[in-house]
């Protein structure tokens, strides 16, 4: 049974950075594509960044250019640089395994993200 456990949420002010990470408990871990989910207030949990298991990134338009996805097989982790915040990338951050529209694993407990203006 695969567990995610994210951490690095805070707030910050509008143009300032975090560094979100996502621990996998698991053996397959590097096999396994991953992914960044925001749940903003009121709105569904959407996909923001992925990291394929060859370290091919994709991210939302909306996070293009301001967010970088990386992963470190060794530490069986994925982080989420973020940069240049703004309002609207708050919400509760969560990390999975995309699998098309669905996930593979259970959903952790998030990290929460507030951005001031």
């Amino acid at each position: 049974q695969v567990q995610l456990v994210e951490s690095g949420g805070g707030l910050v002010q509008t143009g300032g950075s975090l560094r979100l990470s996502c621990v996998y408990s698991g053996r397959t871990f590097s096999d396994n594509g991953m992914g960044w989910y925001r749940q903003a207030p009121g709105k569904q949990r959407a996909l923001v960044a992925e990291i394929t298991s060859s370290a091919t990134t994709n991210y939302a338009d909306s996070v293009k250019g301001r967010f970088t996805i990386s992963r470190d097989n060794a530490k069986n982790t994925v982080y989420l640089q973020m940069d240049d915040l703004k309002p609207e990338d708050a919400g509760v951050y969560y990390c999975n395994v995309p699998f098309g529209r669905f996930v593979k694993a259970a959903w952790g407990q998030g990290t929460q993200v507030t951005v001031s203006s």
